[in-house]
């Protein structure tokens, strides 16, 4: 989607500006009837607010910056332009804004500087959300896979506790495997986040493995692939000092890094032609 004209923009922060202390009947007066804001028109200063209410800002309590910071942010995660998913490696300055954010931030009076605090909040907020449901989706997926087409039980315990260190519990007689997902949705780049208790789960625990998971967009496995623990552990920070200490990391592994498949379950496949998802039949970038 778009982010909203200039003038629906401008109107938007007008109304945030004047309705905590004057209400709605008053302030559509004012703004309607007061000559410094006739440079917007009627409809649309109403187009404004329904956007307003569309998008929820009119519901509860603002971030606490000023109108236009808040319309700008909330305006780039309601709308969510196309670039903003990969915001954190396109925009990495003021410099670097988009033009359509760099209009919307002139059109709100805010400087290159405010608009690019208000993009970075944005796409974290909107990649928090992200990585969360396509998070949850890739471990359901993995789990009815595994309990399809391996011989093994499936306990899916990160529906129950995050603090384990993993998300798949697998068992199958005297075969245990834990397994760490990390899903995407994107067929050329592969971000994951490893939290401390993650990464010192894999370092004392012979059993962990990290199993990255591509889906489309109906949320079915498309591929999966297995990141070696050497690798994880040669691109983890390391702690400097004895005052600070890493509690989580992102890591863009490459294709070249990814194993096909899931090998450490190979022996566990109940068909003898055996799954491609799981023996390595199917590449991550196929």
């Amino acid at each position: 989607m778009a982010i909203p004209p200039e003038p629906i923009l401008r109107a938007a922060a007008r109304w945030l500006d004047l309705l905590p202390s004057t209400g709605a009947a008053r302030s559509r007066a004012i703004l309607n009837s007061h000559s410094g804001f006739s440079d917007i028109t009627p409809t649309q200063y109403e187009t404004a607010y329904d956007w307003l209410e569309k998008t929820g800002l009119l519901e509860g309590p603002r971030d606490g910056g000023s109108p236009a910071h808040s319309v700008l942010e909330h305006s780039l995660v309601c709308d969510a332009p196309p670039w903003l998913q990969d915001a954190d490696l396109l925009v990495r300055g003021p410099d670097e804004l988009p033009a359509d954010a760099a209009r919307a931030a002139e059109a709100l009076g805010l400087s290159l500087s405010e608009a690019y605090a208000c993009v970075a909040a944005a796409w974290g907020k909107v990649d928090t959300a992200e990585r969360k449901r396509i998070g949850d989706a890739g471990e359901l997926a993995l789990a009815k896979l595994i309990e399809a087409e391996t011989a093994a039980d499936v306990d899916h315990v990160a529906a129950r506790s995050d603090g384990l260190g993993f998300d798949l519990l697998v068992k199958c007689r005297t075969f245990q495997s834990h397994i760490e997902v990390k899903s995407t949705t994107r067929r050329s780049r592969l971000s994951i986040y490893l939290s401390r208790n993650e990464f010192e789960t894999m370092k004392r625990d012979r059993d962990w493995l990290l199993v990255a998971v591509r889906l489309d967009e109906r949320m079915r496995i498309l591929a999966t692939g297995t990141v070696s623990r050497d690798w994880l552990s040669l691109n983890a920070p390391s702690d400097r000092g004895p005052h600070g200490r890493w509690e989580s990391f992102r890591l863009d592994v490459p294709p070249s890094e990814l194993e096909p498949g899931i090998p450490a379950l190979a022996d566990q496949l109940v068909s003898d032609s055996g799954d491609p998802l799981i023996t390595g039949g199917l590449a991550w970038d196929r």
